[in-house]
C-alpha cells in the first residue's frame, strides 16, 4: 500500500503543497471520464490548507525519502507510529489487512485537513 501511495504523482504533489500551510492548491477534474459516454468539464476545486497534522507530516516524509533515498531500504517507522495514534488497532504489530491500513491513513490525513 505505501510503495503504490508513493508512486502516486497527484498525492505525492498535494503532500507537496499541504507542508506550506496557507497555500491553495487547485484539484481539477479529467476532462473526459472514460467510464462515462459524455465529455463534460468541471470547474476546478479551490482548496486552501491550513497547518499539516502529524500524520500527513509524516506520508510527506515518507514519500520524500521513497522518491529521493538512495540506501534501497525505507522504513516507515514515524508513519506507523502516526496510525498507530489514530487507530491503536495496529498497535503490537498483528497482522492487519492492507485495505484496513489504506482507509484509516487516509481517513486519518483527511481529519487533519
Amino acid at each position: 500500500i505505501l510503495q503504490n501511495l508513493s508512486q502516486t504523482p497527484v498525492l505525492r504533489e498535494l503532500l507537496k503543497e499541504a507542508k506550506m500551510p496557507g497555500t491553495t492548491v487547485k484539484i481539477e477534474s479529467p476532462e473526459l471520464c472514460m467510464l462515462c459516454f459524455f465529455s463534460f468539464k468541471q470547474e476546478p476545486q479551490l482548496i486552501k490548507l491550513d497547518q499539516p497534522g502529524p500524520l500527513t507530516l509524516a506520508m510527506h516524509q515518507f514519500v520524500t525519502e521513497m522518491q529521493e533515498t538512495k540506501k534501497g531500504v525505507v522504513t516507515p517507522k514515524e508513519l506507523f507510529a502516526q496510525v498507530c495514534k489514530k487507530a491503536i488497532r495496529f498497535k503490537g504489530y498483528q497482522q492487519q489487512d492492507s485495505h484496513e491500513l489504506l482507509r484509516y491513513l487516509l481517513d486519518g490525513m483527511r481529519t487533519e485537513e
